[in-house]
């Protein structure tokens, strides 16, 4: 979705009517200054709304746009009954899987969400620490600094994420992780979701265990995808902040129930949780989502 103007009040209405009448879907969004911002969502009509655009402010008179608002209550009449003639003729994929969620299926969240139920069942939930020895970040019985890493043994850096110690902890850590990747695979790209999995995992794994280890000088085990969960949340809230047509976002209630939720964790009151991942994770989504909705925001119209 793009923006290719402004207008005042009453002029933005009739324009948004006479884009619908030919068949360009738009939205009306208030500015500061009191006149509105036109949006286009589908850019293949891009050009064509801005050509239309400057027709207008040439001449906002001209026969073309005089019966825009009439056109246009019969074009959204037209919509609306094709609409609901298409939900009673088929059933869509996305209805299909509507009870999995309201962003529709998101493959790599779905294989997320499989890998850590199944090292849930394998490792017993956390209680079976032989099975595990080699998916934390190191050996619970070595010495140094992640002397198994420095061996080679690099995928350690990544597979503390499937690890989960309890079922509440598994439960909990998949909502959210099942929320916000599907949102951001269906609105963004699978990759985009890989690459912030990938990255805000390792580097929420190095700050856990490098802060534990400064702190006590041996290894606590400690996973989750919690870390992940941060980030993913971090990077919606801020690039939909920033870049409204990124189709990504997170509301206040969201927002304020994982910061909440922060903060409770570094009481104590729940017990030992990795809250340094917690922190690292948000820092790395929310500095993804700036740096992305920067450059989003740069490219010409």
């Amino acid at each position: 979705m793009r923006s290719i103007g402004h207008l005042p009040d009453q002029q933005a209405q009739v324009f948004a009517d006479f884009l619908v009448s030919r068949g360009i879907q738009n939205e009306l969004e208030h500015d500061a200054d009191g006149r509105w911002s036109i949006w286009v969502r589908d850019e293949d009509h891009l050009n064509e709304a801005v050509a239309a655009l400057v027709r207008y402010n040439a001449d906002p008179q001209a026969p073309e746009f005089r019966n825009a608002t009439m056109e246009a209550m019969q074009a959204r009449d037209a919509e609306a009954r094709s609409l609901e003639e298409y939900r009673r003729r088929i059933r869509t994929r996305r209805s299909m899987f509507a009870r999995f969620g309201s962003h529709g299926v998101g493959v790599l969240t779905y294989v997320l969400i499989v890998a850590c139920v199944l090292v849930a069942i394998y490792s017993k939930a956390g209680r079976n620490m032989e099975f595990l020895r080699r998916m934390f970040i190191t050996d619970p019985m070595s010495d140094g600094f992640l002397p198994e890493v420095y061996s080679g043994e690099f995928w350690r850096l990544i597979t503390p994420i499937f690890i989960h110690f309890g079922l509440v902890h598994l439960i909990f850590n998949m909502l959210w992780l099942f929320d916000l990747g599907c949102m951001i695979e269906a609105r963004q790209s699978p990759l985009t979701l890989a690459a912030l999995v990938a990255v805000s995992g390792v580097l929420s794994n190095l700050g856990q265990y490098a802060w534990t280890y400064e702190m006590k000088h041996y290894f606590v085990p400690f996973g989750g995808m919690s870390g992940v969960v941060y980030a993913l949340a971090g990077y919606v809230w801020i690039r939909g902040r920033y870049d409204r047509a990124s189709a990504v976002g997170l509301n206040q209630q969201s927002v304020t129930i994982l910061l909440v939720w922060l903060v409770i964790c570094y009481s104590g009151v729940v017990g030992p949780v990795a809250n340094e991942a917690h922190v690292v994770g948000l820092i790395v989504g929310m500095l993804w989502g700036r740096i992305s909705a920067y450059f989003a925001l740069r490219k010409p119209e």
